[in-house]
């Protein structure tokens, strides 16, 4: 009897998963329902990605979403394998109202800092988005110079669907980016780590010194005293 039940069962379990992502899913686009109630129509969502990288650009992205059209699975990017982020990623794109992603090299990171840079990359990736926003909701960073309003919140991919999409967005766009860079500067495994401060790569600025996409007013790639 048992032996039996359990074909039976699959497709049962497979409804009731699809079911919970659903409800996931609408969970996820809470906030933004709260704003269309509040009378925003088109709602955009705001993040970036590498900021706490030593090396390589730090890169935004603005997704204005489809609200009848939920891409499943769709995250916090850093909850998210490499696969899972590729194929949400394209499914994002196919579905999408607007999408912009914007980069900050690191010599202007250098120049005017991290947080700054991050914002230049969140301005540019909002303000190339056609049609233009109603509102955006951006992942923990405030923004200001739009005639619309931005709304900073805190784990804003967690807690919005909008800005989950644009965490996704963002990391496939830099971890391209990064296999791309890595073809330049093998030495350094920007292929595998994208940049961050792991182990191996504190060993390969150990054994080379930074390149010239090193971030270098960051502690980890140069000691203060060999800073200028």
């Amino acid at each position: 009897m048992s032996r039996a039940a359990k074909p039976e069962a699959q497709p049962a379990r497979a409804m009731i998963e699809l079911f919970l992502e659903a409800y996931r899913l609408r969970l996820l686009r809470g906030l933004e329902e709260a704003l269309s109630r509040c009378g925003y129509g088109l709602i955009a969502g705001v993040d970036e990605v590498g900021r706490g990288c030593l090396a390589g650009p730090v890169v935004a992205a603005a997704v204005i979403v489809d609200s009848r059209c939920l891409v499943p699975g769709v995250d916090d990017s850093k909850c998210l394998t490499a696969a899972e982020r590729e194929r949400a990623a394209a499914a994002i794109r196919s579905s999408a109202v607007a999408m912009a992603v914007a980069e900050v090299s690191p010599q202007v990171i250098d120049r005017i800092n991290i947080l700054e840079a991050t914002r230049q990359a969140m301005r540019e990736a909002l303000s190339r988005l056609r049609p233009v926003p109603d509102c955006a909701v951006v992942d923990a960073v405030s923004l200001s110079g739009f005639r619309f309003p931005c709304f900073p919140v805190v784990r804003g991919d967690c807690f919005s669907y909008a800005v989950a999409c644009a965490s996704i967005v963002a990391k496939v766009a830099r971890d391209r980016m990064m296999v791309d860079l890595d073809r330049s500067y093998p030495q350094y495994g920007f292929a595998a780590h994208k940049g961050y401060s792991v182990p191996e790569h504190l060993e390969a600025l150990a054994v080379y010194g930074p390149s010239p996409i090193h971030r270098l007013t960051f502690q980890r790639v140069l000691p203060r005293e060999a800073r200028c």
